[in-house]
């Protein structure tokens, strides 16, 4: 058994998580002694009872190593334990870190400079029109845009970098065979292509209430800081904040109208300390200025946006009229793919050639 696949292991196993391991390896210092442990040795250790030990040491019983290393190879994933270079530093240095990483598509060192994007999955359209600005030209000056695929918010925050070309990353709150939501199937081939998608979870298990909070301490935890752009005061998004702030992380918030619900939460942040944005420099000038001597800090720049198009642009461009457009009838007259719409769409959007409307409809401007 190599160190990588005792790090599966003792992921798959249900006693046992990232807290519980510290504890072990201070105690049996590798993966793999854990593993070959007996019962009467791992009830030695702080915290744990003898039905724990017996579990931990029953491993081969409870667990199917070999299907799952399987299915990672089948499905071209490749593995990151706190032990790699690659693994955030940032995230291997919260409480509860991560025993492994299933990663489609590549990580590189940038990517340890990442801010984190999040909000309500019910988003209207000024946190969505909010969300497509700062996340464009966070991507823009280099950063690497954390999101967490889900509808609304993070759809948009991943798609910005995207339209940008800059790098995006996604975290899931489910194994990669059940992927969620699955309508976002197409974006995360396309995020493979120009980041990651991430998950800490065996490729089988479907997203539940418990994974996706678990889920939401990475995008915190990697994350040099963490926006959220638009969520109710009843929102998971609050809790990925207060995670950011528990980790030192400092938070961001997009102010929104007092009368609306949707807002309420973002308000609240920046009434109790979250720094209020509403520009994309507002994260970046204050970034640079924690960070001034961060070897891996990328170089910070307001984008300058052009007016060139490339092909597909003024292909779609040109199909759009000062009346208002769906999304699909403008599909049938470009005959572009639905990643490559998205996309061509937004950047249009950044270069503010159009605007999108309610009902995914969309109208040029000039």
């Amino acid at each position: 058994m190599t160190r990588t696949e005792a790090w599966i292991a003792l992921n798959l196993i249900p006693q046992v998580g990232p807290v519980r391991v510290r504890r072990l390896l201070e105690f049996f210092e590798t993966p793999e002694q854990i593993l070959s442990a007996k019962a009467s040795e791992i009830v030695k250790v702080h915290g744990f009872g003898m039905a724990q030990a017996e579990a931990i040491a029953g491993w081969e019983s409870q667990i199917d190593l070999a299907l799952e290393l399987k299915k990672i190879s089948e499905r071209g994933l490749t593995i990151l334990t706190q032990e790699d270079e690659l693994y955030p530093s940032l995230l291997k240095g919260i409480h509860d870190p991560p025993l492994v990483l299933y990663v489609w598509g590549e990580l590189t060192k940038r990517d340890h400079n990442a801010i984190g994007v999040v909000g309500s999955r019910h988003a209207t359209m000024y946190g969505m029109n909010a969300t497509k600005k700062l996340s464009f030209q966070i991507a823009y000056a280099g950063y690497t845009v954390i999101s967490g695929l889900a509808r609304g918010i993070d759809t948009a925050a991943h798609e910005a970098a995207l339209a940008a070309k800059g790098r995006t990353i996604a975290v899931l709150g489910s194994g990669m065979g059940k992927l969620y939501p699955p309508e976002n199937m197409a974006l995360a081939e396309w995020i493979a292509q120009q980041g990651a998608v991430i998950s800490e979870y065996p490729v089988d298990r479907i997203a539940d209430k418990q994974t996706f909070p678990y889920r939401n301490r990475i995008v915190a935890g990697w994350s040099s800081g963490l926006l959220v752009v638009e969520a109710p005061l009843r929102s998971g998004s609050l809790i990925t904040a207060q995670q950011a702030t528990e980790q030192g992380r400092t938070v961001y918030a997009v102010p929104g109208p007092i009368d609306k619900p949707t807002s309420a939460g973002c308000n609240k942040l920046i009434q109790q300390g979250a720094k209020l944005v509403m520009d994309g420099g507002d994260v970046l000038d204050d970034l640079t200025a924690l960070f001034p001597t961060s070897p891996l800090a990328p170089k910070v720049e307001q984008p300058k946006l052009v007016v060139t198009l490339t092909l597909d642009e003024e292909i779609l461009f040109n199909a759009i009229d000062v009346e208002e457009r769906h999304i699909d009838d403008l599909a049938i007259r470009c005959g572009l793919t639905p990643a490559t719409m998205n996309v061509t769409l937004m950047r249009l959007e950044m270069k503010r050639l159009v605007r999108a409307l309610p009902g995914r409809r969309y109208v040029r401007l000039v």
